[in-house]
């Protein structure tokens, strides 16, 4: 297992090693809104609230983690992937067993991704897992290559607008947890992506009254939605913004 101060070491370089750079075409921004480990709560009260306002979301789900317990919430069930995924909302690849990538070799996550491929595949057949995010936000720059070869991007924690040249294996992320951000800062990240014409992503977990420590409540979700609608930007999968982007 490698060290926590190797792990950031290799989260560090993962920033700057571009495993597939794109440059964004001019276009209107837009905005993606993803959860990871996917709470119960984030396939019901978020969900609904993405659906009310006219968006889907990308839900990163960890094979190993469907439909069981944990320290703050429950996981969502079989029934509520196939509900998602029949709504129109993206189901991604988080890992099988939620293993961080800087802990795995080549080996060991090609078998993490098709074990959860597989795993995927069985509560229903049409779900394809074309997108990644990688578990606890920390890259590995080894796996970066090995992730481009295999999904069409690979998501992180960095907070910031993906703008100009971007590296789809390191998506920008900010959070939509409320022990992180408030109103004023959800909306600076969406007057920057206005700025910009760049594309925002928000990563939560769970959406709830009373949040987890990773989480938001839905009154956070409410407002950033609502400020995606004052300013006429799309709410858009993230398999969605790269067929934008021509990615």
């Amino acid at each position: 297992m490698w060290s926590a101060l190797q792990g950031r070491v290799s989260n560090r370089l993962a920033r700057h090693f571009r495993a597939a750079p794109h440059r964004l075409p001019a276009h209107a921004p837009m905005v993606s809104f993803t959860f990871d480990d996917a709470p119960d709560s984030a396939a019901g009260e978020g969900a609904e609230l993405l659906e009310q306002h006219g968006g889907r979301g990308t839900f990163y789900l960890a094979g190993s983690l469907v439909d069981r317990p944990s320290d703050h919430w429950h996981g969502l069930s079989n029934d509520a992937i196939v509900r998602l995924h029949r709504a129109g909302h993206e189901i991604a690849c988080h890992t099988f067993s939620h293993q961080s990538a800087v802990n795995l070799d080549e080996t060991a996550m090609a078998r993490e991704i098709e074990r959860n491929r597989s795993h995927f595949r069985g509560i229903d057949s049409s779900i394809t897992l074309e997108n990644f995010a990688y578990p606890y936000g920390i890259a590995s720059v080894w796996r970066k290559p090995q992730l481009a070869k295999t999904f069409r991007s690979a998501r992180g924690i960095l907070p910031g607008v993906n703008r100009d040249v971007i590296d789809l294996q390191f998506l920008r992320a900010s959070p939509l947890v409320d022990r992180e951000i408030n109103t004023t800062g959800v909306d600076g990240y969406f007057d920057e992506a206005v700025e910009s014409g760049g594309w925002l992503i928000f990563y939560g977990h769970d959406v709830a009254n009373a949040p987890s420590p990773y989480g938001c409540t839905p009154d956070l979700m409410r407002h950033a939605l609502q400020a995606a609608a004052r300013r006429d930007m799309p709410i858009v999968t993230v398999a969605e913004a790269l067929r934008r982007i021509g990615a």
